[in-house]
């Protein structure tokens, strides 16, 4: 399955009663809580000495994958396009691979007048 086949499968569960900006709005509000909801599964295994529930943690990345296909649509992107200009960005940024030097040294914001 792509990406693209994906979000066409994943859309025919979205609310047809919502207008664009509801579900631009539903997306990434989504897209918060459910990754909230694996980091909360993260942190029972590492600080809590519970055992990963590898499960669980599909789940909500699946969870992750609706809410990213529903704000992309409602940007009129597919998934396949969100991803490209990712890489992209990623290219540009590490294009031998990942590199803590330039991790620490990225182009930062300046620093805000007092």
């Amino acid at each position: 399955m792509t990406a693209n086949e994906y979000q066409r499968e994943a859309m025919r569960t979205l609310n047809p009663a919502l207008d664009r900006d509801a579900v631009l709005l539903n997306g990434v509000m989504g897209l918060c809580g459910e990754a909230g909801e694996a980091i909360n599964i993260v942190k029972k295994h590492l600080a809590q000495g519970h055992p990963l529930d590898r499960e669980a943690l599909v789940r909500e990345l699946g969870d992750v994958a609706w809410y990213l296909a529903e704000t992309a649509a409602a940007l009129d992107l597919d998934l396949e396009t969100v991803l490209r200009v990712n890489l992209a960005k990623l290219r540009a940024r590490y294009p031998e691979g990942f590199c803590a030097e330039q991790s620490m040294h990225r182009d930062k914001a300046p620093a805000l007048d007092k």
